[in-house]
């Protein structure tokens, strides 16, 4: 009987502790969708599907991250809890095209 007293507590602090999972695709040298709205408050699991055949990098200075994505490859990138805002990242590889922001509200 305790024990699932105990469980009935921890299970609503497990939902909140769960991350919000979001899908980036870099194809054409380009993030798609380029722009990607989020929860304030709350982390984020953000996976990134490299869909060109040569390596991306996921940069972002803001929120201190960089991560090489190979080609054909992908890669997760744990993010927040972030205050709401404007969150700029890019492509190093391919500055002048892969461009984002992540959205927090």
């Amino acid at each position: 009987m305790k024990r699932l007293l105990l469980i009935s507590l921890l299970l609503p602090l497990a939902a909140l502790a769960a991350e919000d999972n979001y899908t980036l695709l870099i194809k054409d040298h380009r993030f798609q969708p380029p722009e990607i709205t989020v929860p304030s408050g709350k982390k984020i699991k953000l996976k990134v599907e490299n869909r060109d055949a040569t390596p991306e990098e996921f940069e972002s200075r803001v929120l201190n991250r960089e991560k090489v994505i190979a080609g054909n490859s992908a890669a997760t990138i744990h993010i927040g809890p972030l205050a709401p805002g404007r969150y700029p990242f890019y492509g190093e590889f391919n500055e002048a095209t892969a461009q984002g922001v992540i959205i927090a509200q």
